[in-house]
């Protein structure tokens, strides 16, 4: 049987399966499912900033809703505040404690100081490592690119002086040149790169006529981008790389080492197909490593990278290019109705 240990962050993994961050880390029978099935690591679901304010501004809302309804009265309620992360951290040290496989915290916040404050916190928990997810919608048209990229890295150069455990970047593929942020991010200090975020985009509803949030899981090749990218970094950086979104199959899996991830995460296939269907795609990715005569992940991790191919124009425009010569081709594949 082959071995499909793994190092990611430094971080030696069973398998190179991670549980993405999601509300499954809530469900006691879920997390003993998955980990027998043989998960690497898991990401504890994300600790929003914005969340907390959100909920501390809603209690304090509540709380003096009624206060002035009677002329002797002058509070009806005790003094009270929001907890701030406080049940989160909790809950993560508990799933810390409870599970023999690395545990991942995963953080969203807005402000440096609260990235580097909450990154503190989290690691005080007791967890492995550190996602830290970088996503930004400007809502103004005045500030510039550059500037949001500044700002970004910076973040990440704090948190990698304010703490001692790995960090990993989450991001989204929005940038002018993906790459070259990435460049500046490994030499902020980042030690690893999951690639990439899938933030929920809001919808409309026209019979109502207003916005709703639809709850989608990932389909299928929605995990391309993510394939070029790990192919495009491979040897190219000095941190781990992550291939995430729309990753379902051991086939899937299989092709993301192939063009240079260390790991891959999921969450939707988890979902759909609970958690012990890590078992399965460990077993079949033992097989098809076993039938091509690989004795570990180090043996084919990369064999599709843009640095192992002779062709330096796989992962390049060319690719589109050449499907428009062979557009009869695809014709024949796919006729017109």
């Amino acid at each position: 049987m082959a071995d499909l240990s793994t190092t990611y962050m430094g971080l030696k993994l069973q398998s190179p399966i991670i549980l993405g961050a999601s509300n499954l880390v809530t469900k006691p029978e879920a997390i003993e499912q998955i980990e027998q099935a043989g998960i690497g690591a898991i990401v504890y679901k994300s600790l929003f900033e914005e969340q907390i304010h959100l909920e501390s501004i809603q209690l304090d809302e509540d709380l003096h809703e009624y206060e002035d309804r009677n002329a002797e009265m002058t509070r009806l309620f005790p003094d009270m505040e929001h907890a701030g992360p406080k049940e989160h951290l909790l809950n993560v040290k508990s799933l810390k404690e409870k599970v023999k496989v690395p545990v991942i915290a995963s953080l969203n916040a807005i402000y440096e100081t609260t990235w580097v404050e909450y990154a503190q916190e989290l690691e005080q928990t007791g967890i492995d490592a550190l996602e830290i997810n970088l996503y930004a919608t400007p809502g103004y048209f005045e500030i510039e690119g550059e500037k949001i990229v500044e700002k970004q890295v910076q973040i990440v150069q704090s948190i990698k002086k304010a703490v001692k455990i790995p960090v990993s970047v989450k991001l989204s593929p929005f940038y002018t040149n993906t790459l070259n942020f990435i460049k500046q991010l490994d030499e902020a200090g980042a030690d690893g790169f999951v690639l990439f975020n899938r933030f929920f985009q809001p919808e409309i509803d026209i019979d109502k006529e207003e916005f709703f949030y639809p709850w989608d899981l990932t389909q299928e090749r929605d995990y391309q981008l993510a394939l070029r990218f790990a192919g495009l970094l491979y040897g190219n950086t000095d941190a781990s790389i992550c291939s995430s979104r729309g990753i379902s199959t051991s086939t899937d899996i299989i092709k993301m080492l192939l063009a240079g991830a260390n790991v891959v995460q999921m969450v939707s296939a988890f979902y759909r197909n609970q958690p012990g269907y890590a078992a399965t795609l460990i077993s079949e990715i033992n097989q098809w490593m076993d039938n091509k005569g690989y004795k570990s992940l180090a043996d084919f991790r990369g064999k599709l990278s843009r640095k192992s191919l002779k062709d330096p124009f796989t992962y390049q425009r060319a690719q589109y290019v050449d499907i428009l010569m062979k557009s009869e081709e695809v014709f024949k594949t796919h006729p017109m109705v």
